[in-house]
């Protein structure tokens, strides 16, 4: 049991900080549709700068937590700017919210492949294989009390990865900042009713940026983190629809830090049954393959989301571009 729990939760975090992504530029009134995209290229910019400071860099060789940390940075600088390609055209060209969000979908893995066409001679990304070093678990247990660890707190401390613990308290700051402080009021605002919140003096246009940068650097780490943890560190131009499936999440979890936990949770658990599924008697007897597994969250999510749309409430001017003039 310790074991499938385990498992959840490695699934559980980059839907957890991908979904929040998604919050932060909705609640602002950018649609990012674009996720799956920003997590391809945050991931590649993490396993190339993993690759070449485990090359260039000996001091990361024998750190491999340091290593760890200083790609998800990188990842999450990466995803920053690759979505102000989409802040700059919804807000200052008033593009098309969505077909921006496609577009970059689309460009993310031809990047990434291209440039690994370029600079190594493999289909696969030689890079990506070194992040398996850099994102090794660590055994937090014996940091903590020398192994003698309850089996419940196991979960989270025996060989776990850093990453478990950053994205976490990623989420629990950004969540109260969003909700408790007067910077993410202003971004909620500009989501709801943007003129009302010009007419008080925020700068909506500097509020959609913030919220669509941090969207970004947000789905820039957990990119880099899918990579990491769940996909054994290799990478090929794709996080296996992880984006579209978190932008799932958000929608069922109502836009709101409670919901988006609860549905990654309940996703997390049905992405690892194609790993589990042999640890319970009942599936295992049914003798089907692991290909079936690995399709349930997918078909889970269109269940989800028809019997939960009617219950969806996204911000009220999300998708649509400011117009200073219009009232």
């Amino acid at each position: 049991m310790i074991f499938i729990l385990q498992k959840t939760l490695i699934f559980t975090i980059p839907l957890l900080i991908v979904a929040l992504a998604g919050m932060f530029a909705e609640r602002s009134g950018i649609i990012n549709i674009a996720l799956d995209g920003i997590m391809i290229f945050g991931a590649f910019i993490g396993a190339v700068v993993a690759f070449n400071l485990r090359k260039s860099v000996p001091f990361f060789v024998d750190h491999n937590q340091l290593l760890f940390i200083t790609c998800m940075l990188a990842a999450a600088a990466a995803g920053a700017v690759f979505s102000l390609l989409l802040s700059i055209s919804a807000i200052k060209f008033r593009a098309n919210q969505t077909i921006g969000g496609t577009a970059l979908n689309l460009l993310a893995p031809a990047i990434a492949l291209f440039l690994i066409k370029v600079f190594t001679s493999k289909d696969q990304l030689e890079m990506g294989m070194a992040v398996d070093s850099a994102g090794g678990r660590h055994d937090f247990s014996y940091v903590i009390t020398n192994g003698s660890l309850p089996d419940f707190l196991k979960i989270f401390f025996d060989k776990t990865y850093i990453s478990t613990f950053v994205c976490i308290a990623l989420f629990i700051v950004l969540s109260i900042f969003m909700y408790k402080t007067k910077t993410g009021l202003r971004i909620r605002a500009c989501g709801e009713n943007p003129q009302a919140a010009d007419s008080v003096g925020i700068n909506v246009h500097k509020m959609r940026y913030l919220g669509t940068t941090i969207s970004g650097a947000l789905a820039g780490l957990g990119g880099y983190v899918y990579i990491a943890t769940v996909a054994n560190g290799t990478a090929s131009g794709a996080v296996a629809g992880m984006g579209f499936l978190a932008l799932a999440i958000m929608i069922f979890g109502n836009w709101s830090p409670t919901g988006i936990a609860l549905g990654s949770l309940m996703f997390g658990f049905l992405k690892c049954l194609s790993v589990v599924y042999s640890q319970f008697a009942f599936t295992k007897n049914l003798g089907l393959p692991m290909y079936f597994y690995n399709i349930i969250p997918y078909l889970a999510v269109l269940v989800v989301l028809a019997f939960s749309a009617g219950k969806s409430r996204a911000p009220k001017a999300e998708g649509i571009p400011y117009d200073k003039g219009q009232r």
